[in-house]
């Protein structure tokens, strides 16, 4: 199993191989880079593709320090890095996004295009912090009970049989992991104003059902991009759109990445 020591932490990455052109996916929060296994499947007869678990999920081995979005996208950066990758695209669903921006404004010579999931380049809406608080409390204190995890899967996921399969790696996690990827998640700063500073080539892909982030942000953040491509309607789709709907996502997706 690959890991890549970067930024003090044990980075768990999948690397599809090949010379084709790199990309690089990043999940949302509380999934991990298997979300991404119906793009691989999709992309990696052309693109070398790299997955990889952020600070907190999936198998990466984290210090447990308060971290934001900006250290993470340094860790997406210095993955990049360690597997010999001068330039990809960057991809990302939800918090992958909020990285991958900051990455672009971070090292735009390092940025070939953005590929932006369900994400938005905003702040965390107050009118939901109270909600989003107590889970976390609830989180902490008692762990991933049934009522609390049936709530977040709706959220992120909406399809059963999917939501299930989430459910029971979440009972995994050490009840400590809401912690500090969650006070990263709600305390993000808002980046919309620097948008304009981001130059690379884009496409945006929003759920129609998405209830965590709605359609207006995904059009708000096409419209802040100068090379955004447009938003990428997913009909029916919930927050994590590419891994419920996933034909959807991967024929634009592909065109994309071939336009570049």
């Amino acid at each position: 199993m690959p890991f890549a020591e970067v930024n003090a932490q044990r980075i768990r990455f999948d690397d599809s191989g090949g010379d084709g052109p790199p990309v690089i996916l990043s999940h949302g929060f509380l999934m991990d880079r298997e979300m991404f296994a119906s793009q691989v499947d999709a992309l990696a007869g052309e693109f070398r593709v790299i997955t990889w678990d952020e600070r907190g999920f999936g198998e990466t081995e984290f210090d447990g320090k308060p971290f934001t979005y900006w250290d993470s996208a340094r860790d997406c950066l210095g993955l990049l890095e360690y597997v010999g990758i001068e330039r990809a695209v960057l991809g990302g669903m939800s918090q992958g996004g909020f990285l991958s921006l900051r990455a672009a404004l971070l090292a735009p010579e390092h940025v070939r295009g953005l590929v932006l999931i369900d994400t938005q380049a905003g702040a965390e809406d107050p009118e939901r912090m109270p909600a989003y608080r107590q889970m976390q409390e609830t989180w902490l204190r008692d762990g991933p009970v049934d009522d609390l995890t049936n709530v977040v899967a709706s959220l992120i996921i909406g399809d059963p049989e999917l939501s299930s399969r989430s459910i029971a790696k979440w009972r995994e996690l050490p009840r400590e992991s809401m912690k500090e990827p969650a006070n990263c998640l709600f305390e993000r700063d808002d980046i919309t104003d620097r948008l304009g500073e981001i130059s690379a080539p884009a496409i945006v892909f929003h759920g129609t059902a998405d209830a965590s982030i709605e359609m207006e942000r995904a059009e708000e953040l096409c419209k802040g991009l100068s090379g955004c491509e447009g938003v990428v309607r997913i009909e029916g789709a919930s927050h994590a759109s590419n891994l419920t709907h996933p034909d959807e996502v991967n024929g634009p997706l592909l065109d994309f990445l071939r336009s570049l």
